[in-house]
């Protein structure tokens, strides 16, 4: 079974368990004076009401061997990514966290690298004299530039491959 074959079961079980919960929650209990709604007998309905959560439970067990299914495979598959000039290679796990926020935290990083308003020209001195003056910046605004764009795109690349990934890759038992 593929990961994203394994994603599309998880979530098809987790609506076949809210139909159960659905349906427990409304026969669980009613009036003696009713008809029992599956069965002829209060006992049938019982029994139906416990079908009911042990096939719940049954599902609940079958999503939870799923995600660790999937979970073991994203921690043991490696995975190519072209970000800018570099392919990088790093485990399903390590690009979900970069995709998650880590590469947005770098973003935001490179993005701090400003001006902070300051312009060069002539600038008074506290002595009243005149002197010009420059920005001076403590980094390489191209690089600065170029790192803003690899971040930035990074959560598309990482999306894409994973894609692939996602189709192509087998769960591990």
């Amino acid at each position: 079974m593929k990961i994203i074959e394994a994603m599309k079961q998880i979530k098809d079980l987790q609506r076949k368990a809210e139909d159960y919960r659905g349906k427990i929650k409304m026969f669980h209990a009613d009036y003696e004076t009713e008809t029992p709604t599956y069965g002829p007998t209060a006992q049938d309905q019982a029994n139906q009401i416990a079908t009911w959560l042990q096939g719940h439970e049954s599902l609940v067990k079958e999503i939870g061997d799923l995600r660790f299914r999937i979970q073991k495979t994203n921690v043991v598959t490696n995975v190519h990514i072209q970000l800018g000039d570099v392919k990088v290679t790093k485990t399903i796990v390590q690009w979900l966290a970069r995709r998650k926020d880590l590469a947005n935290l770098d973003l935001t990083a490179w993005k701090c690298l400003t001006d902070k308003g300051l312009t060069g020209g002539m600038l008074k001195t506290t002595t009243g004299d005149t002197k010009e003056v420059r920005v001076r910046r403590y980094y390489d605004v191209k690089l600065r530039d170029k790192k803003c764009e690899l971040y930035a795109s990074e959560a598309l690349a990482i999306d894409g491959a994973l894609e692939v990934v996602n189709a192509t890759t087998d769960l591990v038992d």
